[in-house]
């Protein structure tokens, strides 16, 4: 057991375990990285020829009336515990951390002695999906503005820095040293996973419906079943599933995919920091290749987990969260050493159908998943859904199913059987950069001999490769991205976009195994004031946005176009190696995360997650007019090196927006992160979540109200406490038009 020091607090969104000899680009590009004396005079020609010739036509349809221009004015950055919204919208809280789902479950006290969180809203309201129901029947209707169903991610809980205990839900801010009570440990684990509830709209106003048969909660306890090529392996077993066929809840759930045929994709992010690891485990395993895998994912033998839940008693549901090696048998089947290979995939639910199982989609791969973007859909062709690993120097992936769409396949009654069809057997691949203005997607096989001949994992077959998905990735080289979160598709060109957040790892001459150097797809390295001190270490601090455009308009294609679209950064920086979108105080923002496009108005919705740029402002939401790959130009940044010479990193800079083509559209309360959102089919009702107001509590704090960071909702009206004293929460807004109209225009 652990001792009882408490855990030194690290961002679980700010971490990296690639220490990979994967490279950034500097091998494959030393002709574009390199000296400015080899590269002076080509540079601009060789990226002009590279974007120049490529075809930008639409390749598909959406259902909507795209709007060309921003209409709304642009909400200034403020560091106010409130939420912003333009004039003429209004923004109104709809469901919160500890809202009830049941008759039953009493209405919620926020301080501290509430339970029965199996039955309430979880915390950290993250990516989230609208799903229509019939206004007069209870089935799917997908054109349904008026009725339908939420289903949302709670990722985590918050609690003070270097502390175990979820401080704004226990009453006395909970106990953190271990062994931790039982009943602290089991009122945060039902915090986490999935709420789906259902939303009604009566005379113009929506609200949640408690007591609706749609509500429930899925949480870190609920039985799923193992889907796809890791199905029944060997690396699968555990004490509560020995065949490996079956496992225990999903966690950390950040981004979230809307399937074609109706059903919720839940991403597990950063799942390993809930696992602790004995101090001597590597020679109770007799070092073998599962010590490679758990090194890369993060669980060091010694690694202390986040809570401390494995301290809650002899129960498996406690020992579950040790993955040490205890057991004798040879598999693993009478211990958890396995059980964290059961957790980092999507996970996908049928949110109209409680009695359908749930599902791990282990043939997408395993990593830190945030969202899932489906290609468009084209009948007689496969289907392809596009994925980011969060975490510093780690990759993008893409699967591409065996299986042919059909127009069909959109209305099956037993949606989870879709499912099977179409996210068991196919393809994985992960992205290689070039500084050419190119990319390939390279296959994870173990047709790749240098997936099967790698010395750094002895893959045996293409479940390991899955599993082990980040190592497969080192193998073929994939290029290292500065944290790739959210990723979306333009509903009518098809192209691809991909949040990057930031790298605090990436530099310009980097030194260790855990840096990056700075290259075409991920340019930028420099130091910036962090909360009004002095500038920092330098790094890519505010992020970017990158997007791709598939070769042929074919999402089953092996090669790419890509530009970036937007680089965050404040107004006021070095437009020659900051600002490089030209963003001016109405369109500045810093570390994109979420990233979501309205098939109805066509707008691009970029939210953030920062803490660099919050000496200035609050965590926000942009409204966005998006363009096509290749609308740009080249550029060139110039770095000087510590031997005199000068680094010359060519990129790819999407045109700059204007003034009614990238908008800021809201600011949110108090040390929150904006994350999450989904609209009616109509475009006239925009839901956002607010996750994590009031996050950065210090000890100090811990039950004294009157230093609680934020009190946000209820300093909004919502909800019990007081405007100056209640626990903050997080919850999901509701947005909407004074006129009625849609949102954006």
């Amino acid at each position: 057991m652990q001792h009882d020091t408490p855990v030194p607090f690290t961002d679980p969104d700010d971490i990296g375990h690639n220490h990979s000899a994967s490279p950034t680009f500097d091998s494959v590009l030393q002709a574009r990285l390199s000296r400015r004396t080899l590269l002076k005079g080509s540079a601009g020609s060789i990226a002009t020829a590279a974007l120049g010739g490529f075809s930008v036509a639409a390749c598909g349809g959406g259902r909507h009336d795209p709007i060309e221009s921003l209409r709304f004015t642009p909400v200034a950055k403020t560091r106010a515990d409130a939420v912003s919204v333009p004039e003429g919208y209004v923004a109104s809280v709809l469901y919160a951390l500890g809202d009830p789902l049941s008759i039953s479950t009493p209405d919620y006290r926020n301080d501290g002695t509430d339970t029965d969180f199996e039955h309430r809203a979880g915390d950290h309201h993250d990516g989230m999906d609208y799903f229509g129901l019939a206004r007069d029947a209870n089935k799917r209707d997908d054109d349904s503005s008026a009725r339908g169903l939420l289903a949302m991610n709670h990722e985590a809980t918050s609690h003070s820095s270097s502390e175990r205990a979820s401080a704004y839900v226990h009453a006395n801010g909970g106990t953190n040293t271990l062994p931790r009570p039982a009943a602290e440990i089991d009122k945060e684990v039902a915090l986490h996973g999935v709420s789906i509830v259902e939303v009604r709209k009566t005379a113009g106003v929506f609200s949640t419906v408690r007591g609706s048969l749609f509500n429930r909660r899925i949480t870190p306890l609920t039985p799923l079943q193992i889907a796809g090529v890791a199905r029944g392996h060997a690396s699968m077993r555990t004490a509560y599933s020995t065949n490996g066929s079956a496992a225990r809840g999903t966690l950390n759930n950040c981004g979230t995919g809307k399937t074609p045929w109706g059903t919720l994709l839940t991403g597990e992010e950063n799942w390993a920091g809930y696992f602790t690891r004995g101090a001597a485990d590597n020679a109770a395993r007799n070092n073998d290749k599962s010590v490679a895998s758990l090194n890369r994912y993060g669980r060091a033998q010694g690694a202390a987990s986040r809570h401390g839940w494995e301290s809650g008693g002899a129960a498996d549901v406690y020992r579950r969260w040790d993955i040490s090696k205890t057991g004798a048998s040879a598999d693993g089947s009478d211990d958890f050493r396995n059980e964290l290979n059961t957790f980092g995939y999507l996970v996908e639910i049928d949110p109209y159908d409680p009695g359908t199982p749930i599902r791990k989609r282990t043939s997408l791969g395993r990593f830190a998943h945030e969202s899932a973007a489906f290609s468009l859909l084209t009948p007689g062709k496969p289907l392809a859904v596009y994925m980011g690993d969060d975490s510093r120097g780690e990759y993008m992936y893409k699967w591409v199913s065996a299986a042919k769409w059909s127009n069909g396949d959109a209305q099956r009654g037993d949606r989870i059987a879709t499912g099977d069809k179409f996210l068991d057997a196919g393809t994985l691949y992960v992205a290689r950069f070039s500084a050419d203005g190119s990319g390939e997607w390279i296959e994870l096989s173990m047709t790749d001999p240098a997936i099967a001949g790698y010395a750094g994992f002895a893959f045996t077959d293409d479940a390991e490769v899955a599993i082990h998905t980040r190592l497969a990735a080192d193998a073929v080289g994939a290029t290292k991205m500065d944290r790739p979160e959210w990723c979306a598709t333009h509903p009518e060109t098809g192209e691809v976009y991909y949040s990057l957040t930031n790298n605090s790892n990436r530099k310009v001459e980097p030194s260790g195994t855990s840096q990056q150097r700075v290259d075409a797809a991920n340019p930028r390295s420099y130091s910036d004031s962090v909360n009004g001190g002095a500038p920092g270490a330098p790094g890519n601090i505010n992020g970017h946005i990158i997007r791709m455009r598939e070769h042929d308009d074919d999402p089953s294609a092996t090669r790419f176009k890509w530009d970036v679209y937007l680089f965050g950064a404040e107004a006021g920086s070095d437009p020659q190696k900051v600002n490089l979108s030209s963003l001016t105080d109405d369109q500045d923002f810093s570390s994109p995360d979420g990233l979501w496009f309205s098939r109805n108005t066509g707008l691009c919705w970029i939210q953030t997650d920062d803490g660099a740029y919050t000496d200035v402002t609050n965590c926000m939401m942009l409204a966005a007019v998006p363009g096509r790959v290749g609308d740009g130009a080249p550029r060139t940044l110039q770095y000087p090196l510590a031997d005199g010479g000068t680094l010359d990193v060519n990129t790819f800079v999407g045109k700059a927006p204007k003034a009614d083509t990238l908008k800021r559209f809201l600011v949110g309360p108090v040390d929150c992160e904006i994350t999450g959102l989904c609209e009616t089919p109509d475009g006239k009702t925009l839901f956002v979540n607010i996750q994590h107001p009031g996050e950065t509590i210090s000890s100090a704090a811990v039950g004294d109200p009157s230093k609680y960071p934020s009190h946000w909702p209820a300093n909004a009206g919502y909800g019990a406490g007081g405007a100056s004293t209640a626990r903050p929460r997080s919850a999901t807004l509701v947005i909407t038009k004074r006129d009625g109209g849609r949102i954006g225009t």
